[in-house]
């Protein structure tokens, strides 16, 4: 993880300056003159060496004291971003858990019903979810679930614990369905290879009923698949969140936050915005080959 960690904010840093653009004229506009731009370059550093703001910027990632925003001025990046950074963990993690629970039985279903209909059905559940972007899914859920059924709110974080909760229900429904073709086909693919398998048949001549074979044999062998493609695809979870925050308007939200930066031009809030969902996705790396060794034994003895 050190590696990735240095690469990842190595990354970050060059992305954002060599993106066109001036953070100075972004901020007092295009009638500003020369003198005021020379000045509030040089009070953001931006007049040094390329190599001396990138150690400036590892020295605050090591010191975790990243500074004030750009745009928001005299505002600390710590205070900006500290209620902002569990609401889009709290998606994130809420994402995927409906995608598990979406998913897995889609698989394990379409495997024992191979061929049939039942499979078909869920092949074409898969492409309609593969094929239609992240915004369209999330508008066709408010439509259906806010505005007809009136289950959820349109928009909005709530004023409570539970307000919270179910304001991201709908939006992380929305980010889980975008995962659940790739999962579900791996879930599907290792359990078909696992139903056609020596030891499935041995367990099965035992006597042992359908669903303890599928349940302790054939799913837990399939589970190793199932965890790679979930952990790959965390990443497309954070990426997801830019455009879920801007359609249920979730405004406290870090992706939207990292968009806004973008757009003005805001290198310290973009930089550390992209450092969290940096290593949200490593952590997810490390948790993901921590689950190996618990769902697979083999590989615990290598």
């Amino acid at each position: 993880m050190v590696p990735v960690a240095f690469g990842a904010v190595t990354l970050v840093f060059l992305l954002m300056h060599i993106t066109p653009g001036d953070p100075a004229l972004a901020y007092l506009g295009p009638k500003s003159g020369p003198e005021a731009l020379a000045a509030l370059r040089h009070k953001w550093g931006l007049d040094k060496p390329l190599v001396n703001q990138y150690f400036d910027f590892l020295r605050s990632v090591v010191t975790l004291d990243f500074g004030e925003s750009l745009k928001f001025q005299n505002t600390p990046i710590k205070t900006l971003l500290a209620p902002r950074i569990p609401q889009t963990l709290s998606l994130i993690g809420l994402a995927a858990v409906f995608a598990v629970i979406l998913a897995v039985p889609l698989g394990i279903v379409a495997a024992m019903r191979k061929d049939k209909e039942t499979d078909w059905l869920a092949r074409v559940i898969n492409a309609v979810c593969l094929g239609m972007p992240v915004f369209v899914i999330g508008y066709l859920l408010i439509i259906l679930l806010s505005v007809k059924a009136g289950l959820f709110p349109v928009g909005g974080f709530g004023k409570t614990a539970s307000g919270h909760i179910h304001s991201l229900i709908l939006p992380a429904l929305t980010i889980g369905l975008t995962i659940v073709p790739p999962l579900a086909k791996a879930v599907r693919s290792a359990m078909v290879e696992a139903l056609d398998s020596e030891y499935v048949a041995y367990a099965t001549s035992k006597g042992l009923s359908r669903r303890v074979v599928v349940g302790k044999y054939a799913l837990r062998n399939s589970l190793v698949g199932a965890i790679s493609v979930l952990g790959i695809n965390i990443g497309w979870l954070c990426g997801g969140t830019v455009a879920v925050e801007k359609v249920f308007g979730l405004s406290q939200g870090l992706g939207i936050t990292l968009l806004d930066g973008v757009l003005g031009r805001d290198f310290p809030v973009v930089q550390v915005c992209a450092l969290v969902f940096a290593g949200v996705v490593m952590l997810v790396f490390l948790l993901t080959d921590i689950a190996y060794s618990l769902v697979d034994p083999r590989v615990r003895l290598r």
